[in-house]
């Protein structure tokens, strides 16, 4: 037996989708059932007779559950692979090596417009690492890390999680943006005041940046239209394009459509408005050198 099996067998049970385990380990879904019945073999000997044959899953139509025998092999191999993660991490800071692989999860924002400097400057310092990127909704993001689908998760506005460490990284100023030819394109700054009875681009209610926005439109007493709802900021920029509403965004997102004039961005005056922004992992994790260095230069320590 392999720690390789352990560690698919455990991102199976975690997954609970074969389609989704053969891509994290980069193999064939054919490659992960013969891992797992090679450890069914080995684990769960059975008698002749194909009615007493035992197994680590039960597979249903969408996902697979462990049996009794699986939770405990899926427990035990938890710990093998801690230690291991652990004795790795131990001899890669004794010959200071930064090697492996790092899986993130991130929403779609971030993915999209601050991390690939951030990424392009890491790959090249540390060219033996591998970062695995799945861009997914905020709430998948928690679940992902929560699960160990996933080493680190990268969120706006984090929330307090019992399993997991909240790592801040830095604040994004959020700015109004609008179709160059509307009336408040033309203002430097812009009182929230003026954004009452406004036709808004807004994202879903379930996104945290609608969450802070919202409760920071409740705070001042400003009722805005919302006409149209997204879940993500690349549709959600194409509406507020064709005029159809005005919409508050992270500045670092519109940069390019403002050089080119397809959106006009405005500062809004009467408080601070940022959304802060965190990586996630697990918190009785052990980060490996590569991971501690990421998250530094994500930071901005390195």
């Amino acid at each position: 037996m392999q720690i390789e099996s352990l560690k698919v067998f455990c991102d199976l049970a975690e997954t609970r989708n074969f389609t989704r385990t053969a891509k994290l380990n980069g193999v064939s879904q054919s490659a992960i059932s013969q891992q797992l019945s090679s450890l069914e073999r080995q684990f769960l000997p059975w008698k002749a007779g194909p009615e007493q044959k035992k197994s680590l899953l039960e597979r249903g139509n969408r996902k697979c559950q462990l049996t009794p025998e699986g939770r405990t092999l899926y427990q035990y191999s938890k710990r093998i692979l801690a230690l291991y993660g652990d004795l790795q991490s131990r001899l890669q800071e004794t010959r200071e090596l930064i090697s492996g692989t790092i899986r993130v999860a991130t929403i779609y924002s971030i993915g999209l417009h601050d991390l690939a400097p951030y990424l392009k400057q890491f790959l090249k310092d540390y060219p033996t690492v591998n970062v695995q990127v799945e861009y997914r909704r905020a709430n998948q993001v928690y679940e992902d890390v929560a699960s160990n689908v996933v080493d680190l998760g990268l969120v706006a506005f984090p929330a307090s999680n019992k399993k997991l460490e909240i790592y801040p990284l830095r604040e994004e100023e959020l700015v109004l943006i609008c179709h160059p030819q509307h009336p408040l394109a033309g203002k430097k700054n812009l009182p929230l005041a003026a954004l009452h009875q406004q036709k808004f681009i807004s994202f879903e209610r379930d996104i945290p940046t609608r969450k802070a926005l919202d409760k920071i439109f409740k705070s001042h007493s400003i009722q805005v239209k919302h006409v149209m709802e997204f879940d993500n900021i690349e549709t959600l920029k194409c509406a507020v394009e064709i005029d159809a509403g005005l919409a508050i965004v992270p500045q670092s997102t519109v940069v390019q459509e403002v050089k080119q004039g397809t959106l006009a961005q405005v500062t809004l005056e009467g408080g601070a408005f940022h959304r802060p922004l965190a990586a996630l992992y697990q918190k009785k994790k052990t980060l490996t050198p590569a991971i501690k260095q990421f998250l530094a230069l994500l930071r901005g320590e390195s």
